[in-house]
């Protein structure tokens, strides 16, 4: 509800949501480090909402280089994770 709140707001720029989007991106980051629950998939959800906004707007070139730095490390954590989930769940059953 808070985006939405956010949305409507007067002053509300492009460069404001994008900062959002960072914020989320490496919130997600930090949960995935902490070994969280389904933070792999809110990271990549997060990643690809960011690639998303820097596509559709008009001055993304500092968000895609930015998107471009990170994107990797991000999937670098994703893969490990799962993969470290894929091995203790192996050793459960």
């Amino acid at each position: 509800m808070t985006a939405r709140t956010s949305a409507i707001l007067p002053g509300n720029s492009r460069r404001g949501r994008g900062a959002g989007l960072k914020d989320e991106v490496y919130r997600q980051m930090f949960r995935l480090e902490e070994s969280r629950p389904g933070a792999e998939m809110s990271l990549a959800l997060g990643l690809l909402r960011a690639w998303l906004a820097a596509g559709r707007a008009l001055e993304s070139g500092e968000e895609r280089e930015w998107l471009k730095k990170i994107s990797p490390i991000c999937l670098e954590m994703i893969e490990k994770a799962l993969q470290k989930g894929n091995a203790a769940h192996r050793c459960v059953q």
